[in-house]
């Protein structure tokens, strides 16, 4: 029963609702909304920006869908952005059947629809792109929606979403949809700072329950010993504790090894009885999930070969999951978009095996995929006619794709560079996939039991809900010219230290402070602890802490010099040498057999008194070997046999007792550490004659002195710390400026402003990863000449990033003109990285060879077949790394700035590339 607290609070939203289009909004649904649905949309119906986070499939985007609705009714504009293309196209669907072709748009940089409607979808960098070009689109924008806002926190590219949410008018109002992050409320106060009043919307509820498994053998086990749901977990003060004992047994009888014939513990691991007797195939997972009624599924595998390698081994071991009718609705879903691509590509793309899976009802989808080939399983997913898709992490990154039951074969992932766990925070996005709303009751999450795993690091995983959202902003090379030619270099300072990055690190130096303050109490007291009634006990302090340092710098002095005395010892010896070892291998005397003639570090053989052959180096030494008589080594002598050993260790000792000259430690070397140990002894004495050195609680007094020197080394750490946080994106940027200088796109103007060169210009209208590369080939000119399809393939040199290195450091190019250009990029490369690691600046990625003759063949006109042949790159790569070359052309076509021959060329190199599975790539095409 409701308080009248409650009562009273409800009434009075209504009543502001009543105001709104809210209630118009409600009635044109097929569902009642959540509380933190309508709490957020009453704060859009207020005239507020808000940040809503809950989990995957919760319904965050019907805020979004308000949002839209109220700016019909205002008539004002509505962007929609998201940060993958296949999430714009399948919100654009969306949004079409509800509104109508004609006031939906669409900008994904490489396709335009509509954009000047009042409702458009786009990509978060078309939205940064515009703002940065003031573009007349923005006239009218209302309402911006960013789907997926904790993208911010990827990498390469987060700061796009920073960018947008910083540079939007203020009289935009901005909804923010994220999944559950642990940090939403800073990250909704730093939107409060820069966007004005934004409300926060938290929600840890699953509208579908999510109930979590582990499949060990053929059996479906329980993870947690009761019967709990994600929202329950999600509150567990001790999820170890909840751990279904059952899992634990079977875990501990995998393990445990079998006794041997008289009971001692050896052999192979003892079978439990019945379940995780062998490895589960695929495809047996897959019946008894739908023995079990839990299909349809989505099985993550990270892996885009093994996504594809899980659909053949389900069709060789004849898995058939559709009705006949189901598979006539697929053929005819196929065919009407086969047709779209040339027949010699059907081959190439494996089309007949991926046909044969997607009528079994099984499917795989990845970024090798083709995009209509991803779009078509996604579409026939969604109308329940697909049962299972192996599929790559990128599927939860937004598309709508939900599922009965969510599979996880693995805890492990490549990151690029190392296997590593995957965090709680990508557990739960996966696994947030499985329930579908208004169609499952609950979902299911099933991970696949191994040996190495263990039932309380899974249940930890699957019930923490620490994920907090951290900034990857940094200032590039185009946003910080982009940001100068609209501010100028004061207001720029201000606006990048407006970013969420530095509103984190200026947190963190709350904290810190903090602690500095605490501590220097803390000194303050130990400082009066170690005082001393006959003088001052930190001078004295000071005076012991000087010898000790003087101390310890005359003994690395002697060091030193004793290194450098026997690397200089070294290299004067020679073959017969009779010497005398000073080390730490306490090897005596020896002669030696053979010189090494290396200067870093030579290793010379010797033979010792005991006819033991021994190689000798600089770290056998503490001092310079002592020449201390002479032998002949017969110049047959190899030290293979005993007996070549035995005569010249004999006539070793022979030398050694019958010649011995006085010491050569002389040979002229002398450590050289008269004046420390000089300063070491005035400073014993000054110790000595303080006054405080007769103090009976000296004792005392130092320990307090000893803890105030410690505290003080870790609180000066703590304030250089706060240094080295304080304005740190600012002083990024001015290291991206002295880079932009040195190289002439910036010239120094009045006080603290720079003026922009032509070049610093063109650079506005680059945007990439390696925009400054791009703009210094662009500006050696060298592009000019190029034709159409060498240009598309000089760009793609530009732009491509394979996902492994290339081996080919210098390869073969299509033509001469290529080849310069090649070594040209090269070179540029080398400057740049040269002065990047100069400015302490992240270095741009060299150019990569690895596209440019598949795309060279395939402007030249060549077959998908053709242009791949010799390469390992996947149809959906090559796709969509040619739609990335499409886009820098294009950046280049539409620059007024560059030369019309280059202007006119980039046209026709996209003209030349937009063909066949390219042109066809996208369904809405």
């Amino acid at each position: 029963m409701t308080s009248p607290a409650e009562r009273y609070a409800l009434s009075k939203a209504r009543a502001v609702e009543a105001e709104t289009p809210l209630p118009d909004f409600r009635a044109s649904l097929s569902f009642d909304l959540d509380d933190f649905q309508a709490e957020a949309c009453r704060s859009v119906a207020a005239g507020h920006s808000v940040l809503v986070a809950a989990p995957t499939g919760a319904g965050k985007t019907v805020v979004g869908e308000y949002a839209i609705f109220q700016a019909q009714r205002e008539n004002r504009k509505a962007f929609y952005t998201t940060p993958i293309k296949a999430l714009s196209n399948q919100k654009y669907a969306e949004l079409v059947t509800r509104y109508g072709a004609k006031r939906v748009g669409l900008l994904t940089g490489d396709t335009s629809i509509n954009s000047e409607a009042q409702i458009v979808v786009m990509t978060t960098e078309v939205l940064r792109n515009m703002l940065y070009a003031d573009s007349p689109t923005l006239d009218g924008l209302g309402y911006v929606i960013m789907d997926e806002v904790h993208y911010l926190a990827d990498k390469f590219r987060g700061a796009v979403w920073e960018e947008v949410i910083i540079h939007l008018p203020m009289n935009v109002q901005m909804v923010a949809l994220s999944a559950t992050v642990s940090n939403a409320e800073e990250f909704g106060g730093w939107l409060d700072t820069v966007r004005g009043k934004t409300d926060i919307v938290v929600s840890e509820h699953r509208p579908v329950p999510l109930f979590q498994h582990v499949m060990v053998g053929g059996s479906i086990v329980d993870l947690f010993a009761e019967d709990v749901a994600f929202d329950e977990v999600a509150g567990a003060q001790a999820p170890n504790a909840t751990v279904n004992p059952e899992l634990r047994k079977l875990a501990r009888n995998l393990r445990a090894p079998a006794r041997g014939p008289r009971g001692k513990r050896g052999g192979p691991p003892r079978r439990a009885a019945g379940a995780g007797q062998r490895r589960v195939s695929r495809a047996e997972v897959i019946r008894s999930l739908d023995h079990h009624g839990l299909l349809p599924a989505i099985f993550f595998i990270f892996s885009r070969k093994g996504c594809d390698m899980a659909v053949q081994q389900c069709a060789y071991a004849d898995l058939r999951l559709t009705t006949n009718e189901e598979s006539a609705q697929i053929s005819a879903a196929l065919d009407a978009v086969a047709h779209q691509i040339p027949s010699e590509d059907l081959e190439v793309l494996e089309y007949w095996a991926w046909r044969d899976g997607l009528l079994r009802g099984i499917a795989s989808h990845h970024a090798g995929l083709l995009p209509i080939f991803k779009e078509i399983v996604e579409d026939l997913f969604a109308r329940n006619l697909l049962k299972v898709v192996f599929a790559t992490e990128t599927l939860a990154l937004g598309v709508n794709m939900p599922a009965r039951t969510v599979v996880l074969e693995k805890l492990v992932k490549f990151n690029g560079e190392t296997h590593v766990q995957i965090t709680p925070g990508e557990y739960t996005q996966l696994t947030g996939r499985a329930g579908r709303r208004g169609i499952d009751v609950e979902g299911h999450s099933l991970v696949l039991w191994n040996p190495e795993m263990e039932p309380e690091e899974l249940a930890g995983l699957a019930s923490k809900r620490t994920y907090p959202l951290h900034s990857s902003f940094r200032p590039t090379y185009n946003m910080s010219t982009n940001l100068l030619a609209q501010f100028g270099r004061e207001q720029t300072r201000a606006i990048l230290e407006s970013s969420f990055a530095q509103y984190q690190a200026d947190h963190s130096v709350v904290g810190m402070a903090r602690q500095v303050r605490s501590r220097e109490e803390s000194l303050e007291g130990y400082r009066k602890a170690m005082s001393c009634h006959l003088g001052d006990f930190s001078e004295y302090v000071k005076l012991q802490r000087e010898l000790a340092a003087a101390q310890k710098l005359a003994a690395r002095n002697r060091r030193v010099e004793r290194r450098n005395a026997a690397q200089k010892s070294m290299a004067s010896v020679i073959r017969g040498d009779v010497v005398d070892l000073s080390g730490n291998r306490k090897m005596g005397r020896a002669v030696i057999i053979a010189v090494d003639d290396s200067l870093h570090d030579p290793r010379h053989t010797i033979l010792t008194e005991e006819g033991r052959l021994r190689r000798l180096s600089l770290a056998d030494l503490n001092g310079p070997l002592e020449i201390i008589s002479r032998v002949k080594v017969p110049k047959s002598f190899t030290g293979k046999t005993p007996k070549e050993r035995r005569d010249l260790a004999s006539a070793l000792r022979n030398a050694i007792y019958e010649h011995r000259p006085p010491r050569l430690d002389a040979q002229g070397f002398n450590y050289g550490d008269e004046g420390f140990l000089n300063e070491a002894q005035q400073l014993e004495q000054a110790l000595r004659d303080h006054p405080c050195h007769g103090c009976n609680d000296r004792a005392e007094h130092m320990r307090w002195a000893d803890r105030y020197w410690k505290l003080k080394k870790e609180t000066d750490k703590l304030r250089r710390n706060i240094r080295g946080r304080t304005n740190t994106i600012a002083q990024q940027f001015d290291r991206v400026c002295q880079v932009l200088e040195r190289l002439e796109y910036l010239l120094p103007g009045e006080g603290d402003e720079f003026t922009m060169t032509d070049a610093g210009r063109r650079l506005r209208r680059i945007y990439g990863e390696r925009d400054l590369l791009i703009s210094q080939v662009l500006e050696s000119g060298q592009l000019n000449g190029l034709s159409p399809e060498e240009l598309c393939a000089a760009v793609a040199s530009l732009v491509f990033q394979g996902r492994r290195e290339s081996d080919r450091p210098d390869p073969k190019m299509p033509t001469e003109k290529l080849n310069q250009l090649w070594h040209l990029s090269i070179n540029a490369w080398g400057k740049l990285s040269d002065l990047e690691e100069e400015m302490r600046l992240e270095p741009t990625t060299p150019p990569e060879s690895g596209l440019i003759w598949p795309i060279f063949k395939w402007a030249k006109g060549a077959t998908l077949n053709n242009a791949l042949r010799g390469t390992e790159m996947a149809p959906g790569d090559f796709v969509r790394w040619a739609k990335q070359v499409i886009d820098t052309l294009e950046q280049f076509a539409q620059n007024p700035q560059l030369p019309a021959r280059l202007v006119k060329n980039s046209s026709r190199a996209v003209d030349l590339l937009k063909r066949g599975v390219i042109a066809y790539s996208n369904v809405l095409n």
